[in-house]
């Protein structure tokens, strides 16, 4: 483990659920932080994941960097279960507190989510202290326009979210919906290079410290999705498909394609990339269900779809 990442734990999730980090209570601090409480479907294993990093401690606090559902699902469950209050980015806070699921994109990908309630925001230009560190709240548009990176100055520790893997960085959503977001990344990009880095917690994927390496993959990434929108729109398609059936581990494909049919964010990638290929969105995605086992990400067992 990296010097830096002392007091912390990093509790390392996988896809469906983003990565836990811990950061315990240093000095005389009231209690641990916990940073993004991963996937609804995973919520009882995340509280006990919590219960046995905070080797005692109080949660004090919750703090999540963006309310996609792999971020935020295990919200409502942690707070039931150590009634810690919830700090949410500010744009997230009148969805949140309406419980607008579409506006928190929910609906919109088709995913599912637990009700929570927030005590307090988090905006870029604050900071809070936790582990005897001082947290930075960054802005990371592009990913999601109200994401959060969280930035310790001074051990040059920077969680970041979805906004930069060590391959890559989280699908751009509002370009989903025909909004720019492609720009965004890269700013985003150009303010992590600006920073001290020393390691960086990604959303998902181990922690690592090779930041230029994987700036350069992220630049690369993003050109290609730049000079070729259909290409992330191909990618986006198949990143909402996984997910689903990640959610649902086994699920029939007619089903799945009456999931596809009522997802708006599959109307709207189809409406924008699909109609001078296909008839139907249904239609649409189900040549990437066929890709995806044809990757090995899916399989197919009798009429089901099976997540490998």
């Amino acid at each position: 483990m990296h010097a830096a990442l002392n007091g912390l734990t990093v509790l390392e999730r996988g896809w469906l659920s983003s990565n836990n980090i811990v950061i315990h209570a240093a000095g005389d601090e009231p209690g641990t932080v916990l940073v993004d409480s991963g996937h609804v479907a995973h919520a009882d294993q995340t509280v006990a994941l919590v219960r046995h990093a905070l080797r005692g401690q109080r949660l004090q606090r919750i703090v999540n960097t963006h309310l996609h559902t792999d971020h935020c699902g295990g919200n409502a469950a942690l707070q039931r279960a150590f009634g810690a209050p919830i700090t949410v980015p500010p744009g997230n806070a009148g969805a949140v507190a309406a419980w607008d699921t579409l506006r928190l994109t929910h609906q919109s990908t088709g995913q599912r989510s637990e009700r929570f309630v927030h005590a307090a925001t988090l905006a870029p230009g604050e900071h809070f202290m936790a582990g005897g560190r001082r947290w930075d709240a960054i802005a990371a548009p592009g990913h999601d326009p109200f994401s959060l990176m969280l930035f310790d100055a001074r051990e040059g520790v920077l969680i970041s979210a979805d906004a930069l893997w060590e391959h890559g960085f989280g699908v751009v959503f509002p370009e989903i919906d025909g909004e720019p977001g492609f720009d965004d990344v890269g700013a985003t990009l150009d303010a992590i290079e600006r920073l001290p880095v020393r390691v960086v917690i990604p959303g998902h994927g181990a922690p690592f410290t090779d930041v230029k390496s994987a700036l350069g993959r992220a630049r690369s990434r993003l050109s290609g999705f730049q000079q070729d929108p259909a290409r992330h729109a191909r990618h986006a398609v198949k990143v909402l498909l996984k997910y689903h059936v990640m959610e649902e581990r086994r699920i029939a494909h007619d089903v799945l394609l009456q999931w596809i049919g009522a997802t708006p964010n599959l109307l709207s990638l189809w409406r924008r990339f699909g109609t001078a290929h296909s008839d139907s969105p249904v239609q649409w995605c189900d040549r990437f269900v066929d890709e995806l086992v044809a990757q090995g990400a899916l399989s197919r067992d009798g009429d089901d779809v099976v997540d490998r």
